[in-house]
């Protein structure tokens, strides 16, 4: 079969033959892959710049997509492992997949899943968020932080601030429930906020936080400070006097901080949620022949792999 091939964390995938797919566990099932997305997640791992990087080579890179079973059955699957989903065939274990309607658009499901899943597990499982709150979503221009304004106002915020380094590129996250943008300069506007869904960090994240911190108005109100993304460093800078003199409650959200069983469990709605268009979603579909030229390619709509 064709895939993507990952030969060192040095150079970039190159499309080429590669041998078929081998279920090598109980239950699991070779199928046919329609669409997987190249999300940063799956950059991260073939770079080796992820916490769960494994060094394994030949590797096929994608870890999630949308399949076709052997009964024909559409199915969004994560998978894990050197068999991944840039490729005509993958393995998958049903158990950690969803069945999808014949009518979905397989590009849409594939952009999508990935990014939006990141703020979706975030709000449900990793703190107690109700409805009311409010919301700063830092790094809010992103894939990721557009969907998250999105399903922050979907779970019930009140306020919904998107936070960036680029005034023109918030302005229209108004029309996808925005309350409010701001600068990464202005974060003290959003001071008073329940929650933070940070995919910055680094930096601008620690600088915020002292803005927003220092000009809180109670300091005894908790604020959870959700770290999910590191597009802006991998260390931040806080100072340890915050921790003192706030109920700031720092918490990540990611693989390792949360269950194989949280993440299935919202899989169903989350799909739901997608395929009845309640999340914007901005996709490419690009063979996956054209990996090498469109690899590090720079876009503001998620590129989505078909084989």
């Amino acid at each position: 079969m064709h895939a993507a091939i990952v030969t060192s964390f040095d150079t970039p995938p190159h499309y080429g033959e590669h041998p078929d797919p081998v279920v090598g566990g109980e239950g699991e099932m070779v199928v046919e892959v329609l669409a997987a997305g190249l999300h940063r997640l799956v950059k991260a791992r073939a770079t080796g710049q992820h916490y769960s990087s494994n060094g394994t080579f030949p590797l096929v890179p994608g870890v999630d997509g949308v399949v076709r079973d052997q009964q024909g059955n559409l199915r969004y699957a994560v998978v894990e492992g050197a068999a991944g989903t840039f490729a005509e065939r993958t393995v998958i274990d049903p158990r950690r997949s969803v069945v999808l309607p014949d009518d979905v658009d397989p590009v849409r499901i594939a952009a999508a899943m990935n990014p939006a899943m990141s703020s979706w597990v975030a709000l449900r499982r990793r703190i107690a968020f109700q409805k009311g709150q409010s919301v700063l979503v830092l790094g809010a221009t992103g894939s990721s932080g557009r969907m998250a304004v999105q399903i922050a106002k979907r779970f019930g915020a009140e306020r919904v601030i998107a936070a960036g380094r680029d005034a023109a590129r918030l302005a229209p996250l108004t029309d996808l429930g925005a309350d409010e943008t701001v600068t990464f300069d202005q974060a003290d506007r959003a001071a008073d906020v329940d929650v933070v869904i940070d995919y910055v960090w680094g930096e601008p994240a620690a600088l915020a936080m002292a803005a927003m911190i220092t000009t809180r108005r109670d300091r005894r109100a908790p604020l959870d400070w959700i770290q999910i993304g590191s597009v802006a460093g991998q260390t931040a800078p806080v100072d340890s006097a915050l921790l003192r003199a706030s109920r700031l409650q720092l918490c990540g959200s990611g693989i390792g901080s949360l269950s194989p069983r949280d993440l299935l469990e919202e899989l169903p709605e989350l799909a739901v949620a997608v395929h009845s268009g309640e999340i914007e979603v901005r996709s490419r579909p690009v063979p996956l022949a054209r990996i090498a030229e469109t690899w590090d390619a720079r876009t503001d709509d998620r590129i989505v792999y078909v084989p």
